[in-house]
C-alpha cells in the first residue's frame, strides 16, 4: 500500500489566545491533487506553513513525504516545493536568469542549470519572453515563472497557496493547465484557493475548512450531494439572484421551495432550477445564511 504524501492527525495551532487550527485530520494520497477551500482567516495559509516546516504545530502528528515536520525538517524540505500567494521572483532579472540562479542555488552545475532553465521556459510557455526583465511581465506570466522556479529541482510534493489570486480568466486557466500537467507526472499537489471553480476543475479531493476545523471532505460530487439534488433560484428583473433554496430534488421538495418563494416574490421575478455547485457547498458550510428546505 502506498504511503500517503501528507498525513495529518489531531493538528492544533494557536497564536496567543486565538485558536487557528483545531484538530485537523487529513490524508492526501500520493500523486493526487488536493484542494483546501475556506474563507479568509480560516487557517489555510497557517496549515501550508506547518506542512512546509515554516511554522511548528502545537500538538498532533504531521508527516509529509513520510517525514515528520518537526523531527525531520530536512527530509520534508528536500521533498517539497512551495509557491506562495505572491510571485517570488527577482524583477530586475530575466526569466532565464531567475531560473538559472535558482538552479545554481539548489546545487546544479552551470550547464545543468542552463539546460533545466530552457526546459522549464518551454514547459511553461515563456520562451518568447525568456530574455525580458520580469518587471515587464503580466501577472499570469509572473505566476507561471513562479511555478517554474518551484520546479527547478524535482520535488514530489508541491504546495500552492492561492496561486491564481488576482489573475484574469485566461491566465488562470493557463496556469490550471500547467498544474494538471504536473499532476499527470506524479507530483502530489496541495492547493489552497478561494475560487470554487478552481477546486472543481483541478482537485481529486476537496476539503472545506472553517473556524480552524475541517467541515467536510470528499470529491466535488460528494460535497455537492450534501447540499441537495436541486437548487431553486429566484432572480429579479435584472436577472440577479436574490434568493436560493436547496432541495432534495423530489417533486415535494421543489414544490415546497416554490411555495415558499411565492409568498414573498415581487412581481417580475423569475424562478430557475439547477444542480448544486461548489458555491452552494461553500456557503452552506461556512455561513449560516443559506436556507435549507425540509423534504
Amino acid at each position: 500500500m502506498t504511503t500517503p504524501a501528507i498525513e495529518i492527525s489531531g493538528l492544533q495551532k494557536r497564536f496567543g489566545k486565538q485558536v487557528v487550527l483545531d484538530g485537523i485530520n487529513l490524508s492526501v494520497p500520493t500523486g493526487s491533487v488536493f484542494a483546501l477551500l475556506g474563507p479568509n482567516g480560516a487557517g489555510k495559509t497557517t496549515l501550508i506553513h506547518i506542512l512546509s516546516t515554516l511554522v511548528a504545530p502545537d500538538t498532533g502528528s504531521v508527516r509529509v513525504a513520510g517525514y515528520d515536520v518537526v523531527a525531520e525538517k530536512d527530509g520534508v524540505r528536500r521533498s517539497i516545493s512551495l509557491t506562495g500567494q505572491f510571485a517570488a521572483v527577482d524583477e530586475t532579472l530575466t526569466a532565464e536568469e531567475n531560473l538559472r540562479m535558482m538552479g545554481r542555488l539548489q546545487g546544479l552545475s552551470g550547464k545543468a542549470a542552463r539546460e533545466r532553465a530552457n526546459e522549464l521556459l518551454q514547459y511553461f510557455d515563456l520562451v518568447t519572453a525568456a530574455h525580458k526583465r520580469v518587471k515587464t511581465y503580466s501577472g499570469g506570466m509572473r505566476r507561471r515563472l513562479d511555478l517554474a522556479i518551484s520546479m527547478v529541482v524535482y520535488r514530489p510534493v508541491l504546495f500552492l497557496d492561492e496561486p491564481t489570486t488576482g489573475l484574469d480568466t485566461h491566465s488562470r486557466r493557463a496556469l490550471w493547465s500547467n498544474i494538471l500537467q504536473l499532476a499527470a507526472q506524479g507530483v502530489t499537489i496541495f492547493l489552497t484557493t478561494q475560487y470554487l471553480e478552481e477546486a472543481d476543475q483541478l482537485a481529486d479531493t476537496i476539503a472545506v475548512i472553517t473556524n480552524g476545523r475541517i467541515a467536510a471532505q470528499g470529491t466535488a460530487e460528494e460535497l455537492k450531494s450534501r447540499v441537495g439534488n436541486e437548487v431553486v433560484e429566484l432572480r429579479n428583473e435584472k436577472d440577479e439572484i436574490v434568493r436560493e433554496i436547496p432541495t432534495d430534488g423530489s417533486i415535494h421538495g421543489i414544490r415546497k421551495a416554490l411555495e415558499n418563494l411565492a409568498k414573498t416574490a415581487p412581481a417580475g421575478t423569475k424562478v430557475n432550477i439547477r444542480r448544486p455547485s461548489l458555491d452552494d457547498v461553500f456557503l452552506a458550510l461556512t455561513t449560516t445564511k443559506m436556507e435549507v428546505s425540509s423534504s
